[in-house]
């Protein structure tokens, strides 16, 4: 494994090394890059930042309840530019913070922790971001080392943000917007570094992964996507996926308002060494509409099934979709369908919002459950920010623990 992930490596860097030959040896006109690689390094910028999370939950099939309290130490430095050249190094550091009655999942906690549910923040120091970037217009951009990935709405490749321990990827990617109206983002990944850190096996997964995304902008109120994510992944063999899809994301004047429609509907087969053949599809629908300060979106959301397996999104931002209490981090056997609803409303200095989920299987007349979500944040001053969320799940199927979850987090930034 290591022997085929360091060809990989040294591939990159040959990539990157031809991309070096053709840097000028003088800046382009109107650079106001600093003149020496010495000034690049010590020209930049560094930021700190903080996030306390106090996480509560309450699931029916664990005899303890989970309280994590932990706090996550940012700290960046993005260097100047030298001949359109520059770099950034990210590290993170999560401390577990007075209460620790919770396990942290894949076994990043103790067999004594096994009682509680999961909170998948365990605690310790990652390499988030360290790479290479190569700029030399606005049009083109490319990097290589680890990096944050974030496709779209992060429905498919993402950084899984809301977790303490962002999920990056060791990549070569390129972003080129040269050609009118389109954007073309392509990356070459090897390795994912998921949200348990690189201590336990879940936490680094060996890739030979191809993702491309190309946007079309139709007019400004008009985008179109299409993306192809070829998943091989060595070490969850079952996470290989080849998956095809288009998206369109639109808006128009509506009932004195906003009326934003978004579709997208792609397909996916099994890939490479995965242990099955399947081939579902996946459709969404959704309609949001906005005015003032009050919002509303419905939406339909259908992850297929096809020969006892369900559609796959093994690089997503998951907890952004099918509910904060995470009962769906795994598409079912049967697949998923999820019929939801969302009301916010700005009601300065706070930001409140509702949603409803009814959730159901795909292949059969399965009813898993139905789902309420609570959001109440502000901003505190330039530098912090409150947040306040609440998720209760009601399972109306067996497979399913009647969940409730509760958050506080603070944040601070420098």
């Amino acid at each position: 494994m290591y022997t085929s992930k360091l060809v990989r490596i040294r591939q990159i860097l040959g990539l990157l090394a031809l991309l070096f030959l053709q840097v000028p040896l003088s800046n382009a006109a109107g650079d106001e890059s600093p003149g020496t690689i010495a000034d690049a390094l010590t020209g930049g910028s560094a930021s700190l930042g903080f996030r306390y999370r106090y996480e509560f939950v309450d699931q029916d099939s664990f005899a303890d309840d989970a309280h994590a309290s932990t706090l996550r130490v940012r700290l960046n430095y993005e260097t100047g530019k030298w001949q359109a050249w520059s770099g950034k190094v990210e590290f993170d550091h999560i401390v577990e913070a007075l209460i620790k009655d919770y396990n942290s999942g894949a076994g990043t906690s103790g067999a004594d922790r096994n009682r509680h549910p999961v909170v998948a923040d365990p605690g310790g120091p990652d390499l988030n971001q360290l790479y290479l970037q190569y700029a030399p217009h606005d049009d083109l951009t490319v990097r290589a080392g680890r990096q944050r990935i974030n496709l779209d709405d992060q429905r498919f490749v993402g950084g899984v943000g809301w977790r303490q321990n962002e999920q990056t990827y060791d990549s070569l990617s390129m972003r080129y917007s040269g050609w009118e109206r389109t954007t073309v983002f392509y990356s070459y990944v090897i390795n994912a570094e998921r949200i348990f850190g690189s201590s336990v096996p879940a936490g680094s997964h060996e890739q030979n992964t191809h993702l491309l995304n190309v946007a079309f902008e139709v007019n400004p109120d008009l985008k179109l996507v299409g993306y192809a994510y070829l998943i091989d992944n060595d070490d969850a063999p079952a996470f290989s996926t080849n998956t095809f899809g288009i998206r369109a994301d639109g808006a128009l004047p509506f009932a004195g308002g906003r009326l934003g429609l978004l579709g997208e509907f792609a397909l996916q087969s099994d890939a490479a060494n995965a242990p099955a053949s399947f081939d579902p599809d996946y459709l969404r629908l959704r309609a949001r509409w906005k005015r003032d300060r009050f919002s509303a979106v419905i939406g339909y959301e259908q992850l297929g099934s096809d020969n006892g397996q369900g559609f796959r999104t093994p690089l997503a931002t998951l907890h952004a979709f099918n509910g904060w209490a995470d009962q769906f981090l795994a598409t079912p056997a049967d697949g998923l369908e999820d019929l939801y609803l969302r009301l916010g409303y700005d009601a300065k200095p706070w930001d409140l919002e509702i949603r409803f989920h009814d959730f159901s299987a795909d292949a059969s007349s399965r009813d898993f459950g139905t789902e309420i979500n609570l959001s109440a944040k502000r901003p505190l001053g330039k530098r912090y920010a409150l947040l306040m969320q609440l998720a209760s799940f009601d399972s109306d199927d067996a497979a399913f623990d009647d969940t409730l979850k509760a958050w506080l987090m603070v944040s601070a930034s420098f």
